[in-house]
């Protein structure tokens, strides 16, 4: 069978965030581009990231709200958790999301979208599966990630959930093993304790949730660890099938053995980049340690050809947002390689992770220095925060590090509103600002920022 042969100036692998965003900007920079999607479709955020997840947090959140208005003098009575009714609304609402997706790839042309699997043949070419050749002038690699599954919980079949299939099963277990307290992991965790799933953690880390500031990570273990059975500096050696759940054998930080029995255990220890089937080397691509191509990242692109990567694909920043302007950088840069243009280099964005528990916790910025070596640190504490202490989320705290001039670097942060407070560190840390300036500032009261603003008050009595 003869192939068909295409022409492109821009091939871009991948319809996710990164691909969408990479040929929305090859296409407007005048580069006739095309979008490769292999399926399924939509984006990891809308189909099986963020959103779905933020569909069970907010369910959970639901469901401890009830429980817990004691507080406030109110009685609630009889609460119950309908397991189908909370997972039928969550795909029901994350199948709108990614539809709105889907129907915004499937009003481009049939000339810039294709569907199949791509593989490189040379620098230049790419083919999908026996049927179609494509030769380009610069292609974008954005396969996405999938998760990763420890090789002790290989072969438990259906016992065995990623967040690929989590969001697929018709109701709520009675219990479930987690392996990870990552984001993700303790995200999933605490959601599903608070709609009655018994949950146990288990990480061969000490921290949770992204956290490496000391006192934050311990405040976040033991905030978590009252509502589910977490466990960290442990290691699951074997899991097995034990009836129609599963039993799980690990060691504990102090080297004991303890088993677990659990109905379905759920890998959380993060996910690869999606790159195995491109056949690479075919392109001349040089990988890193990790597997993922040698790339700049600046600029995007990678050494040896005219490819760049965006996205979970080259593993580096795994978040919506950033895959988003990845894309648009790679696609950019993409048209221009193929019009033999200089291609940009933009400064890469001040570093944001969050986590969207309760409390919500988040990184800004420059990471957590064991020795504050030339830092001058910020803190403060929710127990007496006012506005915390008002709606009874007075839990965490913030830490807060900046240069010996006051120049805000970065922090991190465990508490009520985190997202929004985030998002003021990391503009203050982006525009170069110092302490002193925004704590010049007007802060209305009584809200949560009063805490930020307290952090940076003392950085400003230090400096």
């Amino acid at each position: 069978m003869l192939m068909r042969e295409l022409d492109y100036d821009v091939a871009v692998i991948g319809a996710g965030t990164a691909g969408i965003a990479a040929h929305r900007a090859a296409s407007a920079a005048g580069a006739r581009s095309v979008l490769i999607e292999r399926g399924p479709g939509g984006t990891t955020c809308a189909r099986v990231g963020c959103m779905p997840s933020k569909l069970l947090i907010a369910a959970g959140a639901a469901a401890h709200a009830a429980r817990t208005t004691g507080l406030f003098g109110i009685r609630v009575s009889g609460v119950t958790v309908d397991g189908p009714a909370v997972l039928r609304r969550l795909r029901s609402e994350r199948d709108r999301f990614v539809a709105s997706v889907v129907d915004g790839l499937a009003d481009l042309p049939e000339d810039e979208r294709l569907g199949g699997t791509a593989r490189f043949e040379s620098d230049r070419t790419l083919v999908i599966g026996d049927a179609i050749r494509i030769r380009f002038r610069a292609a974008v690699i954005a396969t996405g990630s999938s998760p990763i599954v420890p090789e002790a919980l290989q072969g438990l079949g259906a016992r065995l959930l990623t967040t690929d299939t989590l969001f697929e099963i018709p109701d709520l277990p009675d219990s479930l093993a987690i392996l990870g307290a990552g984001p993700v992991g303790i995200e999933i965790a605490q959601a599903m304790a608070r709609l009655g799933v018994a949950v146990t953690v288990i990480d061969a880390g000490d921290t949770v949730a992204g956290l490496s500031e000391p006192e934050l990570a311990r405040q976040a273990a033991a905030i978590f660890g009252a509502d589910l059975d977490l466990h960290l500096g442990a290691e699951v050696r074997t899991a097995a099938p034990d009836g129609d759940g599963v039993s799980l054998h690990w060691i504990d930080r102090d080297g004991r053995e303890q088993v677990t029995r659990a109905s379905r255990v759920l890998a959380a220890t993060g996910r690869a980049p999606n790159l195995d089937a491109l056949r690479l080397e075919a392109a001349g691509l040089r990988r890193d340690e990790d597997g993922v191509p040698e790339f700049d990242r600046h600029s995007l692109v990678c050494a040896g050809a005219p490819i760049l990567i965006a996205g979970d694909a080259d593993g580096w920043r795994p978040v919506l947002h950033e895959a988003s302007r990845q894309g648009r950088i790679a696609g950019g840069n993409a048209a221009a390689l193929a019009a033999g243009r200089p291609v940009a280099a933009p400064a890469p964005w001040t570093r944001l992770a969050m986590v969207f528990t309760h409390p919500q916790a988040a990184v800004i910025g420059a990471p957590y220095d064991p020795e504050n070596a030339g830092r001058v640190v910020g803190t403060m504490d929710f127990s007496d925060q006012g506005r915390a202490r008002v709606e009874g989320t007075n839990r965490g705290g913030i830490r807060l590090w900046a240069d010996r001039s006051g120049h805000l670097l970065g922090g991190e942060m465990l508490g009520p509103s985190v997202e929004h407070l985030a998002h003021l560190l990391t503009y203050a840390v982006a525009h170069k600002q110092t302490a002193e300036t925004l704590h010049d500032q007007p802060v209305y009261h009584p809200t949560v920022e009063e805490g930020l603003f307290r952090a940076m008050s003392k950085i400003v009595q230090s400096t």
